[in-house]
């Protein structure tokens, strides 16, 4: 069985995910501790206890989501898993980029948590709250939704930013754009068209930024090849060294998440079971309604460990 493990972006987050992990296991506990150590605060006392608004500040969002997920595989490790045997892939939504990285070795945990810090501070700075704004099109074809959003780049930057699957697309860009595109999608029949509750437009050209930001910041960091390939966000193939890697993370900022694409490589390669690992069921939705002939699991809690075990090592 060819498997490979997921890890989930913003919009998985949920106050106290991770805590029974935490309680229950103390090779997740660590990872919770070196986070806060990392990042000089007690962020997990933020993820079990709130308020929810400081948890869906995008500085503390994305560091908070990978230390969930690296809660999760430090785990599994320490119940047997070897993540450069037992698994052929990683690969992330967004900021689970860094996660998957992360669990194979690339970033050392505590600097992936200043990065992610980094991230979210350098995206949320890039553009004016305000100026900016992301919409969900359910219903349209990719073909549409490109069509339309350069008829609604008239009244301001609207571009894709995630490539979602199962007729899901999100759009980015400046709010004047992005409201231009949502009434066309609407004239053109699309099933919803909506607005997201986001503080800046991810993974627009309008994060350039942000980008610039992420390029000093990696460049400082200690990097290793990954033990296993990891399928890179903005170019839905593997990649396995370390500059290049670097590069496709500085591009993911402004560049398109390509997930469906993503899932369809996994599915053309063999991969049978896509283990989500982390907060959330968002991508194992997803990966069903991409393709059904993947089996898509997510692990997250203490009762999920050891099924997840049985079923990797057989």
């Amino acid at each position: 069985m060819t498997v490979a493990f997921t890890f989930p972006g913003q919009g998985s987050q949920s106050v106290g995910m991770g805590k029974a992990l935490a309680d229950e296991f103390t090779a997740a506990r660590l990872v919770f501790e070196e986070v806060d150590d990392a990042l000089g605060e007690k962020l997990s006392q933020t993820i079990w206890e709130g308020p929810e608004d400081a948890l869906q500040l995008t500085a503390n969002t994305q560091p908070a989501l990978m230390a969930v997920s690296l809660a999760v595989v430090r785990v599994l490790e320490a119940e047997g898993l070897d993540l450069k045997t037992d698994i052929s892939y990683v690969a992330g939504h967004s900021l689970g980029e860094y996660s998957a990285l992360c669990a194979a070795g690339t970033f050392s945990l505590a600097d992936t948590a200043r990065l992610l810090r980094i991230r979210g501070n350098a995206m949320q700075k890039a553009v004016p709250v305000g100026k900016g704004a992301m919409a969900a099109i359910i219903g349209l074809s990719f073909e549409d939704i490109e069509a339309l959003c350069s008829e609604a780049a008239s009244a301001g930057v609207c571009e894709i930013a995630n490539d979602n699957g199962g007729g899901q697309v999100v759009i980015s860009g400046e709010k004047a754009g992005v409201e231009k595109a949502v009434a066309i999608a609407s004239d053109k029949g699309a099933k919803r068209a909506l607005l997201l509750p986001v503080s800046a437009p991810f993974h627009s050209s309008l994060m350039a930024p942000a980008a610039d930001a992420m390029a000093e910041a990696l460049a400082d960091v200690r990097k290793g090849s990954p033990v296993v390939p990891v399928v890179a966000n903005v170019r839905a193939e593997p990649v396995t060294d370390p500059e290049e890697i670097v590069s496709l993370l500085v591009a993911q900022v402004t560049g398109r998440v390509r997930w469906r694409e993503t899932v369809s490589w996994f599915a053309a390669n063999e991969v049978e079971t896509l283990y989500e690992i982390g907060a959330g069921k968002v991508l194992t939705g997803l990966a069903r309604r991409i393709d059904r002939a993947l089996n898509g699991i997510a692990v997250g809690a203490p009762a999920d460990i050891d099924g997840a075990l049985k079923a990797i090592k057989g």
